[in-house]
Parts: structure tokens; C-alpha cells; sequence
């Protein structure tokens, strides 16, 4: 019978981030385009003084838009009141075009815009 001999081998794993950087990019462009193409969708909105709103009176720029969604549907909320959720389900609209392979169920029933969102995310962190 033959002994095996086992030494303590120590095995270092380092995850690369390279590709969650690569998918944090990707959910920043799709946002942005989906944020922009859904407010050039609304003849009576100039987009460009939305972004100067959201700069102005909600300290949020515009680059700053995916990282800044919860508050970004609180100014939205604030600046057009029912109207936003219009806005916020053309962003979904949008979004769910861009991203068809993305699926999301929601509980209950109901679509919550910064729930979809942080959904959409964790999904293209994960996707890597």
C-alpha cells in the first residue's frame, strides 16, 4: 500500500473586474440613451431644459443620471407630478427594447421604475 503525502497547498483567486467595468459602461449608455430617446419622445418637452432642471434644481447632471435614479424619479416626480411616470414607462419601454434578453417579473403585479432599474443592473453585473 502506498502513503500519499498531502501538503498544504494555498490558492489565491483574484476576480477581475475588468468585466463589471465593461457591463457598468453598458448600463450607463443604455440608460442614458433610454433616459434621452424617452424625452425626445414627448413633442412639448424640450429635454435639454429638463437636464438644466435636474442640474439646476436637483443637483443631479446629467452623466450622473444612471447612478442617480432614485433621486432622479423624485425630481422627475416633482418637476412633471403624475406626468412622470409616463415618462418613467417610455424609459422602461425603451429599456426593455434595448435589453430584450433582460426579463423582469415584478411582485404584486406592479412595475416600479427604480425597482426595474436596479433590476437591470444587477443583471448586467451579473451577466459578465
Amino acid at each position: 500500500m502506498e502513503k500519499m503525502a498531502y501538503s498544504n497547498i494555498t490558492c489565491t483567486l483574484q476576480l477581475s473586474r475588468k468585466n463589471q467595468k465593461i457591463d457598468e459602461n453598458k448600463f450607463e449608455a443604455i440608460m442614458m440613451e433610454a433616459i434621452d430617446e424617452s424625452l425626445n419622445s414627448f413633442e412639448n418637452l424640450d429635454k435639454q431644459e429638463v437636464y438644466l432642471h435636474l442640474e439646476n434644481s436637483f443637483n443631479i447632471r446629467k452623466q450622473e443620471l444612471p447612478h442617480k435614479i432614485e433621486k432622479f424619479a423624485e425630481a422627475m416626480e416633482q418637476m412633471f407630478g403624475i406626468g412622470a411616470k409616463l415618462i418613467e414607462i417610455r424609459i422602461i419601454e425603451t429599456l426593455h427594447t434595448k435589453m430584450p434578453e433582460f426579463m423582469y417579473t415584478p411582485r404584486m403585479g406592479v412595475v416600479l421604475f427604480k425597482k426595474y432599474v436596479a433590476n437591470l443592473r444587477t443583471f448586467l453585473l451579473q451577466s459578465a
